[in-house]
């Protein structure tokens, strides 16, 4: 067999959920071509879904070497290291990574999720999803517009691979119950598993139709989309893993629109609207974004009030300590940057009753964090690694938390508004980017402003201020318990969001182009 032929026998096996079996011919490949950039590649993603984050850098590592002018690797590579949280070359790689940015030709792929966990200006993140979306939409012929006329119920479809037990249907559960489906036809188009949950049947129940489109091509996905006369076409995952962003480059619908997925730009000249609100997407930043602007007039980010809350374990079934300050760090392991972990770790200094209860990454991560907890002078003990569980028993543990550390550059997002939801205050660092600023818009529209930090000493002084006065905590905790109607008020959410397609849809029904839509 040839090299291209063993590699993609070996991707076949990945994506089969058989990355075991795709090891060995993908070793045959590079017996045969020892050069071959995209042999690594796939090797590095076997190894990652087979959790051995530090094999798989070395591979991505391997690639960036041979093609160092390369975006994709570059952003491979070092997003790799942050799964590992192997940060010991970590700022000669973002060095690479910005400079093949800067560099390249415009005919590759930019990597866009690379940079959301890491350190990069606003115009950096539109410069990657653009060479991203370009990419994907390659030799991609759009379909002529259809005849646009006023009907009784808009049309609105949503696209995704996240419609089961997953954060995304997790937040917008509530909002497809509560769609005026008098005023609204609501559709999803699902690409991803059915997984038989609770929350799969429930989103079901939700909707309109529920279209299943997992074994459709791009072509047939956007013909679909097309034959059923979608008014306005959401994507929910941007540039993320699973996406099919690209089925938007035929313009299957006349009003196309990114949301909730991906935290900033898409890049893509074929989406129109980004929706944000005031926090995350300010109209100032509209420059680096290749969409307009449309605001809801509070976060972004929809809740569900129907989630149910089970009872709190005890913290000594999860490794805690009854009389400790629990400071929880829920978020994946690739948001912790050496800057966030030092600021932990002097929270530990200044905290000595506090034990940091960090999300688990993996066997490998979490020997990493293990070791720069003792290299930072601190017991280990201190250090309590939550292992993965079912979204609900996840949920329900967090209340075992006292603060919820949020990370920085790239904020929490869910993750936020699960410590809420289990009654946790948050303390966030709000930054210039999207991926810095949605932890400040939930905070923001819970009322819960005072939470929300602009540089490290105020998070260290915010963290340490609520950790030495429980009043304060309680106080916080009395908020979050009231459900505070700028977040949780998902009937009115649910209006705005309504009220913003109404906006997008007129304008195109009487032949105007898209334009910012500030919040109302």
């Amino acid at each position: 067999m040839t090299p291209a032929s063993l590699r993609t026998q070996a991707e076949a096996l990945r994506h089969a959920g058989r990355p075991a079996d795709a090891i060995d011919p993908l070793m045959q490949a590079l017996a045969l071509a020892p050069t071959e950039v995209d042999t690594y590649l796939q090797l590095g993603f076997a190894l990652q879904d087979l959790g051995l984050f530090s094999q798989a850098t070395e591979a991505l590592r391997t690639a960036a070497i041979l093609c160092p002018d390369s975006v994709m690797t570059q952003g491979y590579l070092v997003h790799a290291t942050q799964k590992a949280a192997d940060w010991r070359e970590l700022g000669n790689d973002l060095a690479a990574l910005r400079a093949a940015l800067q560099a390249s030709p415009g005919d590759e792929f930019g990597m866009p999720f690379a940079l959301v966990g890491l350190p990069h200006t606003r115009a950096e993140l539109r410069r990657a999803a653009e060479l991203a979306s370009r990419h994907v939409a390659r030799g991609i012929r759009p379909m002529a517009p259809r005849p646009l006329l006023p009907r009784e119920r808009v049309r609105v479809g949503y696209l995704s691979s996240d419609f089961h037990a997953h954060a995304t249907a997790a937040l917008m559960a509530e909002l497809l119950e509560r769609h005026d489906h008098e005023r609204f036809d609501v559709r999803l188009y699902s690409h991803g598993p059915d997984d038989g949950s609770p929350l799969r049947r429930r989103i079901q129940a939700a909707a309109g139709q529920f279209v299943d489109v997992t074994d459709l091509g791009l072509p047939a996905l956007a013909e679909r989309i097309r034959a059923d006369e979608v008014d306005i076409l959401v994507d929910l995952k941007g540039h993320t893993a699973g996406s099919r962003m690209a089925a938007l480059a035929y313009r299957p619908a006349p009003v196309q629109v990114s949301w909730l997925g991906f935290p900033g730009t898409s890049g893509a000249s074929f989406v129109d609207y980004v929706i944000g609100d005031p926090v995350v997407t300010p109209m100032a930043h509209a420059p680096d974004y290749s969409e307009h602007i449309a605001q809801l007039p509070h976060c972004y980010q929809p809740q569900d009030n129907r989630r149910e809350l089970g009872p709190a374990p005890t913290r000594a079934s999860q490794g805690l300590r009854d009389d400790a300050l629990v400071l929880l760090g829920a978020n994946a392991v690739y948001k912790i940057t050496p800057p966030l972990w030092a600021a932990w770790m002097e929270l530990l200094r200044r905290l000595p009753e506090a034990q940091l209860w960090q999300l688990s990454g993996g066997e490998q991560a979490d020997a990493r964090l293990r070791a720069a907890t003792a290299e930072a002078g601190i017991a280990p003990e201190r250090l309590v690694i939550a292992a993965p569980v079912d979204m609900q028993s996840h949920l329900a543990r967090l209340a075992c938390a006292d603060i919820a550390l949020d990370s920085w550059p790239c904020n929490g997002h869910t993750t936020t508004s699960d410590a809420l939801a289990a009654g946790v205050p948050v303390v966030t660092l709000a930054g210039d980017g999207f991926p810095s600023r949605v932890a400040a818009s939930i905070l923001t529209a819970a009322g819960l402003e005072a939470c929300v930090t602009t540089d490290v000493t105020g998070y260290l002084g915010k963290v340490c201020e609520l950790a030495r006065d429980g009043q304060a905590r309680a106080r916080l905790r009395e908020v979050i318990a009231s459900r505070p109607a700028g977040l949780y008020d998902t009937a009115r959410f649910a209006r705005e969001l309504e009220s913003l397609y109404q906006r997008m849809w007129e304008r195109a029904l009487i032949g105007l182009p898209p334009e910012a839509l500030p919040a109302a």
